[in-house]
């Protein structure tokens, strides 16, 4: 059992080294040669009850560094009961290369059930651009976001993936700020090793040509991870995916402002989660079982664990430092000393809330469990 324990916390140290290694010596970042002629781009954003945030996003929009005539900001307002809508319309009749639609009743899952999908899918009828942008209502962007995310098309890829910030504004929100480094250092190591990985639906950008021959939001089967469906559907076409880790293509979002409208948002999450690859969940799976090897070894021998605990906090500390860093963010080391804490109730409640015969709660709308 002992043997059993060690074996799988060394896996998870081992894990740990081969990402800072890729992190240090095998980073990859596309960067395409400056063109005098810059292409057109669509910004689509579906927007449902965000009349708090959306002043955040639309003020980040005018702060651009892109001409105006080459952008097509377009907006969504799916079904929203608050201000939503009146925000939208009235940015909109300032800027004349933006525009916004509602969703009226008869438009409601009409190419998806998923709203935000089905929102999207209905702009990209309507998009012109050479590249589309996709962002949400409660995010804000860089001013280099347009010109760095277009610089990321080089060869065969059809979607680029940037990098999102949580800005953290209480111990929680920096716990899931940290939570969300791990996430994306992940996916970045594993999309710079050419493994399927996932969209990002709050900082991503879709090729003309890659959106069209994959479909787009029209086609998708019906989930809750709609950014997962499509980079997916954009690799069944042969295109890659690249992942632009830099201070130009960071965004920023908002933190979930309690513990059970996280659990909400990591229900979800676990939806797509459990319909990627076998070699996916395992290694997954093996985040999970290291907490449980790890309190089995401080039961049975309280020196080798904690020393086996620390080494690991040590490594995760340092592979997080340095991927934030590449985005031009610092990390607290006093954050990541107890984030493990944080980490091991999340994933067990998370895990427990997934197959809790419950529906799940988005966007004000109430989905089936997915399981």
């Amino acid at each position: 059992m002992v043997w059993v324990c060690i074996g799988i916390v060394g896996l998870i140290l081992v894990q740990f080294v081969v990402l800072l290694f890729r992190v240090n010596f095998f980073w990859k970042q596309n960067q395409v040669k400056s063109s005098s002629e810059l292409p057109l781009i669509s910004i689509l954003v579906a927007a449902r009850n965000e009349e708090k945030d959306l002043p955040d996003l639309l003020r980040s929009f005018e702060h651009l560094e892109y001409p105006t005539d080459k952008i097509q900001f377009m907006f969504a307002d799916d079904q929203s009961t608050d201000r939503t809508a009146q925000i939208l319309e009235d940015w909109c009749s300032r800027n004349p290369n933006a525009s916004f639609l509602s969703i009226n009743a008869s438009q409601i899952a009409l190419f998806n059930e998923n709203g935000k999908a089905n929102a999207l899918a209905i702009l990209g009828e309507k998009a012109k651009g050479d590249y589309y942008f996709f962002t949400d209502a409660d995010c804000e962007v860089n001013p280099a976001w347009l010109r760095e995310g277009v610089n990321g098309f080089t060869g065969n890829i059809g979607l680029v993936i940037g990098i999102t910030q949580v800005k953290a504004l209480s111990l929680m929100g920096k716990f899931q700020e940290i939570d969300w480094w791990l996430t994306l250092g992940f996916v970045k190591v594993a999309t710079d090793l050419n493994i399927q990985t996932t969209g990002l639906g709050n900082n991503m950008v879709i090729s003309k040509l890659a959106y069209e021959q994959s479909g787009g939001f029209k086609q998708l089967p019906f989930c809750l991870t709609e950014d997962l469906e499509i980079s997916r559907a954009i690799q069944r076409e042969g295109f890659g995916i690249a992942h632009q880790v830099c201070p130009e293509m960071l965004a920023f979002t908002k933190p979930e402002i309690s513990f059970s409208k996280l659990l909400n948002q990591r229900k979800r999450w676990m939806s797509g989660v459990m319909t990627l690859p076998i070699y996916w969940k395992l290694i997954l799976g093996l985040q999970f079982g290291y907490f449980v090897g790890i309190i089995a070894l401080i039961t049975f021998n309280p020196l080798v664990g904690m020393s086996l605990a620390l080494m690991k906090i040590l490594l995760q500390g340092l592979f997080l430092i340095g991927f934030a860093d590449k985005a031009g963010v610092k990390i607290n080391w006093l954050y990541l000393l107890v984030f493990d804490f944080y980490n091991f109730n999340t994933t067990v409640l998370t895990i427990l809330y997934y197959f809790w015969p419950s529906k799940t709660k988005w966007k004000s709308r109430i989905y089936p469990c997915i399981t």
